[in-house]
């Protein structure tokens, strides 16, 4: 499922605004230990976002990427604008930036995820982030993962993930190290107890 297809008016999945968390015996290395948000899940595929990888890129490297500002205006970045948190969100497109954040920021090209999240992957957010404008909670994620029809729901299946309800606050975190033992701590389970029989949540 490519990132066209998300849309505000699309039909909405029973894994839409779930976390996926990899099980133990993932055998897929762009996906171990990983812990990704589901933003749409229908007929066709679905796609969402890794959220407790890091990305070498800094948002300034962004903005001189984008030409939004030059060398100069980078070394004057206020730090909240320098340290502003990217990810790599997964293999699909990792050279194009997604926005995931709060419902506080909203232009023409956002796109409802959830009641309290949206996604914009337009230059207006990177702009309203860079001149302190943007939304209070947002991360930006560089590339997605994405599905063709029925292929997530034969992974879950095959006992390579657990699903369960995300939370809006570990999305946002920033502390990625241990996100993927947080993640799992809302199922009440840790990865020392799994193991490659275990079923999904």
């Amino acid at each position: 499922m490519g990132f066209s297809t998300l849309t505000s008016d699309r039909e909405r999945g029973c894994l839409d605004g779930q976390f996926l968390i990899a099980m133990p015996s993932m055998k897929d290395t762009n996906f171990a230990r990983s812990v990704i948000y589901i933003c749409a899940h229908t007929s066709a595929g679905a796609m969402g976002f890794m959220i407790n990888r890091p990305q070498p890129v800094t948002f300034a490297d962004v903005l001189l990427h984008l030409n939004l500002i030059d060398q100069t205006d980078a070394i004057m970045l206020p730090d909240k604008t320098r340290n502003f948190p990217i990810q790599s969100g997964g293999p699909v497109e990792s050279g194009r930036g997604f926005v995931l954040h709060s419902e506080d920021y909203h232009s023409d090209s956002s796109i409802p995820v959830s009641e309290d999240i949206l996604l914009t992957a337009t230059l207006d957010i990177v702009r309203a982030i860079s001149d302190g404008r943007g939304p209070a909670k947002a991360t930006m994620l560089l590339g997605y993962a994405g599905w063709g029809p029925g292929q997530l729901e034969r992974e879950i299946a095959n006992n390579d993930w657990l699903n369960c309800a995300a939370s809006d606050d570990l999305i946002f975190d920033t502390h990625l190290s241990d996100k993927y033992d947080r993640a799992l701590a809302l199922l009440g389970v840790s990865a020392a107890t799994l193991s490659s029989e275990a079923g999904h949540a």
